[in-house]
């Protein structure tokens, strides 16, 4: 389908959109969590609140995981 663009750019095109995809989906699902809970979580990790914290790190590990999978077999 993309024979005339060299491999090595594509690959780098393929990553790039990859980790904007990525980076988009996590916004939108910490965005979409702040509104299903309540708190805010902005103030509660500005006040220290470790757990808070490790939950956001948590559900960013998670998206990035499922994102990379997609993204990865998808271009098999």
């Amino acid at each position: 389908m993309l024979d005339f663009i060299d491999p090595i750019i594509l690959n780098f095109i393929y990553a790039g959109l990859g980790g904007f995809l990525t980076i988009w989906f996590m916004k939108m699902g910490c965005r979409s969590f702040n509104k299903i809970v309540n708190f805010n979580i902005s103030d509660e990790l500005a006040k220290g609140n470790v757990a808070v914290g490790l939950m956001i790190a948590g559900m960013f590990i998670g998206i990035g995981a499922a994102l990379g999978l997609v993204i990865g077999l998808g271009l098999s």
